[in-house]
């Protein structure tokens, strides 16, 4: 197991116990990581909170990752408790339905933007708010997918937002580094949580996974978690502005 016993961080997106940010938090923990874990609309905290019983928080409160003001609560609370913060995860995507599942070509220009927003301006404002906390170096991750490459059916209008949120990560790994601020991006293969369940014929997605990749695993959110730890870690020191891939192998598969 990798040692975390010295390491604080936030993780943004555990929405109920099939989080990958949730999977994340479990092997952090473990780890020995100090946690600050937020939630963000005000019915969320009903599935979270209880989930603090298997996994302490030195802090736990709501961020709505649109609001200014929200963020810097959470930047004065890091800063009251810990002083200090060495790695955030953010684990936040969203897109509206009709943009998820009907052509890109058709698109709101309102689903559009929130998309966007959400998706992936949330990590540049997270990072912004974050950066000052890193006063001694820290590491960075958000999540994506393999959609961001290749044509998924019914990823829609989140395909884009995954190519642009890998774009920010390269961009702010280089503008970063010289105050040894590392950020990376995951790129879990097919997981059964609640973003999932929003996309169509998602069980055949699943199953054509499972057939191809050369490992043929069901993964976990704690795999991811595994990774993530590893990423946060010192032993992980010189990786930044890259997409590390936890998906059985299925993309090299074509």
């Amino acid at each position: 197991m990798i040692d975390l016993s010295n390491k604080k961080g936030l993780i943004v997106g555990v929405a109920n116990d099939r989080s990958v940010a949730w999977g994340c938090a479990k092997v952090l923990h473990a780890a020995g990581a100090k946690l600050a874990i937020t939630y963000g609309r005000d019915k969320t905290r009903e599935y979270v909170e209880p989930l603090l019983e298997q996994v302490p928080a030195d802090i736990f409160t709501q961020m709505d990752i649109t609001n200014t003001e929200h963020r810097s609560a959470v930047a004065d609370k890091i800063k009251s408790k810990w002083g200090s913060l060495d790695f955030l995860i953010h684990s936040v995507a969203f897109a509206p339905a009709d943009d998820l599942h009907g052509r890109v070509v058709d698109a709101s220009r309102d689903g559009f933007l929130l998309s966007t927003e959400i998706s992936c301006y949330s990590l540049i404002s997270l990072i912004k708010t974050c950066e000052p906390l890193m006063t001694k170096g820290g590491s960075i991750l958000t999540m994506t997918y393999y959609g961001s490459q290749k044509v998924m059916p019914m990823y829609g209008i989140m395909g884009p937002m995954k190519a642009l949120l890998e774009a920010i990560v390269k961009y702010t790994a280089a503008e970063l580094g010289k105050e040894k601020i590392r950020v990376n991006a995951i790129s879990p293969g097919p997981l059964q949580t609640r973003a999932a369940s929003g996309i169509s014929d998602f069980d055949k997605l699943l199953k054509k996974c499972h057939d191809v990749a050369p490992l043929c695993s069901q993964l976990s959110t704690e795999d991811v978690g595994n990774l993530a730890a590893f990423l946060v870690s010192d032993l992980s020191k010189n990786i930044t502005g890259d997409v590390h891939y936890v998906d059985c192998g299925y993309k090299v598969m074509g």
